[in-house]
């Protein structure tokens, strides 16, 4: 006689699959994980260099300081505006379009100090500079 099917085999979708899969998957990578660490351990000897310079300066900021008698202040030193010239069309060419100049003039500094190095920026095709107006604090 044949008996009806139970209810235990209708109570929802096989997950036996599922397992293997998450077990496969499980074994796989710590298969993988073994096989990186051991890549690490593998001891090689590097090719020499004699001289090797990099292609281009770091482009970091430079801040020019202007004081309220206009006087133009890089890294401690006191420039003439041709060192700072000078010193901007060097860093435009090791750094081109990446070069950042920041300019900070004294409150009381006339604008024709700030306008002047801005306008230098353009001339050597710095696009990115940016002029902040310090005031002194007492």
């Amino acid at each position: 006689m044949r008996l009806p099917p139970s209810q235990a085999d209708n109570d929802g979708p096989n997950l036996t699959p599922l397992i293997d899969v998450v077990f496969l998957l499980l074994i796989f990578f710590l298969v993988a994980t073994r096989f990186d660490q051991q890549e690490k351990e593998v001891s090689t000897k590097l090719a020499e260099v004699l001289s090797a310079q990099p292609l281009s300066m770091p482009p970091n900021e430079v801040v020019v300081n202007i004081s309220e008698e206009g006087k133009y202040i890089v890294v401690g030193e006191e420039l003439s505006e041709k060192m700072l010239t000078n010193m901007l069309h060097t860093m435009a060419i090791k750094n081109p379009g990446t070069q950042r100049i920041q300019i900070r003039a004294d409150q009381n500094a006339r604008f024709v100090f700030p306008a002047k190095v801005m306008g230098i920026c353009e001339r050597e095709n710095i696009e990115h500079y940016c002029t902040v107006i310090m005031q002194r604090t007492k």
